[in-house]
């Protein structure tokens, strides 16, 4: 079990030959400064990691694909970066290197409205996107909550909010453009539906947390905006009658389109920071996406069924005003819990599990955390099965950082026993680097150790992450 950060490897930094010859190539956009390298080696992890040695700013896969050739020659590590909204330390640079940045990589190349599809470089955001799709009746559905880049949301295999309905990023990549780690551009995948042609490359790349090459071009499914949306909220005594009004809910097949928990913990700091006069209960945000009558004959269903759990002050949003409101607010969660405990860090762990198992690991996982005194909240897109439990530390008191981290273990543990997963949609990275051993084998992860090594000889992608060679 994971109750620090792994052992790192001895750090390989960038040699004076390797920085001159990144210089000569970027000028500007290879920078050394401290705050930049800071900058570039901090995500929404608890871990402390020094910075890396350089930073090079990509605008091509040409870029990428000199940087990787030169570093895999000096076996010199390369960390993608996009937004820096990781949560499990995937862009800590463990052993030194090279920050490599696409966030200038910025374009949406191609929008083929008859073919549901879209071509965009790693570094367009999930809301660039959209107000770009949206002029033409589209959008792209994936929301993990953080404004993150498609590349980063690729490569971790982010899911979030509208995956009980549209699915996660792994069902909505359909290629790839990838430069390995000897510095070739490669193809994965194409813009058709499906293929039977040779292994499927574009789902070992989606999810490798760019331990196994650097995505430069994603070709991504797209849908048509709903004819009708709607939004409510019911408000619940416990967070077990939430959490069973959500299962009769996906077992009874009624095609919600979000369906997202947030207890009374949430609620209270949502309330705080967005001016909102909630009620604060465990509280359920669901949305509709349909025809007009299909809407309504799906909420009528929900609504029959929350009442019969125990659920009130059923409030609709149907203006796009009233409906932003409440997922701006669902999205700030996070945020908003930070300062219901000024100078707090936040140690963020999720599951997933069957969903007919879903009240008894929540249920635990709440009598543990509120036996152990620490302040915490919950969310879940508990639509799949999916739910955070984020505890609120203070950084300066080590036996805060161990009772969580015990708590996250024991989280974890749980739900490998009601057959679920140590991640739904955070990743492995740094964190969870020992419970991916617990819920896949040894067998299992010697089997992706070769892969690594049969792809990245030298070990230069985002070494450290996911397991240790």
């Amino acid at each position: 079990m994971n109750a620090a950060l792994p052992a790192a490897a001895q750090a390989r930094t960038v040699p004076p030959v390797l920085l001159a010859a990144l210089m000569e190539r970027f000028g500007p956009r290879c920078s050394t400064a401290l705050a930049v390298r800071e900058q570039h080696g901090r995500d929404e992890s608890p871990f402390d990691v020094a910075p890396p040695d350089c930073v090079v700013f990509a605008e091509s896969a040409e870029d990428v694909a000199f940087v990787l050739a030169i570093a895999n020659q000096h076996a010199v590590p390369v960390i993608p970066f996009g937004a820096g909204s990781s949560l499990e330390g995937q862009l800590l640079a463990v052993q030194g290197g090279i920050s490599l940045d696409v966030t200038r990589m910025n374009r949406i190349l191609r929008v083929d409205a008859e073919d549901l599809t879209v071509t965009v470089q790693p570094g367009v955001t999930r809301h660039q996107l959209n107000a770009e799709l949206r002029h033409a009746g589209l959008f792209f559905p994936i929301d993990p909550g953080a404004d993150a880049s498609l590349g980063g949301m690729a490569a971790t295999r982010a899911s979030g909010t509208n995956a009980v309905r549209y699915g996660t990023m792994r069902e909505n990549v359909l290629g790839l453009q990838v430069v390995t780690a000897n510095g070739d551009i490669i193809s994965t995948g194409s813009r058709a539906r499906k293929s039977s042609a040779g292994y499927d490359l574009t789902r070992l790349i989606v999810g490798s947390e760019g331990t196994l090459g650097v995505i430069t071009e994603l070709s991504l499914r797209i849908f048509p905006l709903p004819e009708a949306v709607s939004a409510a909220v019911c408000f619940f005594p416990t967070i077990d009658a939430a959490v069973r009004t959500t299962i009769q809910i996906i077992q009874m097949g009624i095609p919600i389109a979000r369906c997202e928990l947030l207890d009374a913990n949430s609620v209270r700091a949502v309330n705080k920071h967005d001016k909102l006069g909630l009620r604060e209960a465990p509280m359920l945000l669901m949305e509709f996406h349909g025809s007009a009558s299909g809407v309504a004959e799906q909420a009528g269903a929900v609504q029959e069924i929350a009442r019969e759990c125990g659920g009130e002050d059923f409030d609709w949003a149907t203006t796009p005003e009233a409906r932003t409101r409440l997922w701006t607010a669902r999205h700030h969660a996070y945020l908003s819990a930070l300062q219901m405990k000024p100078g707090c860090r936040c140690i963020t762990t999720d599951t997933c599990v069957p969903i007919s198992r879903l009240a008894e690991s929540i249920n635990e996982s709440v009598r543990e955390v509120e036996a152990s005194g620490l302040p915490y909240f919950i969310v879940g897109h508990v639509g799949d099965g999916n739910f955070h439990l984020g505890y609120l530390i203070d950084p300066t008191v080590p036996a805060e950082r161990a009772t969580a981290e015990a708590l996250s273990a024991r989280m974890v543990a749980r739900a490998l026993r009601l057959e679920g997963t140590c991640t739904g949609e955070h990743g492995i990275g740094l964190h969870k680097q020992g419970f991916l051993v617990d819920e896949t084998g040894e067998g299992a992860v010697a089997m992706m150790r070769a892969v690594k090594r049969a792809l990245d000889p030298h070990n230069i992608m985002n070494p450290g992450k996911i397991f240790a060679l």
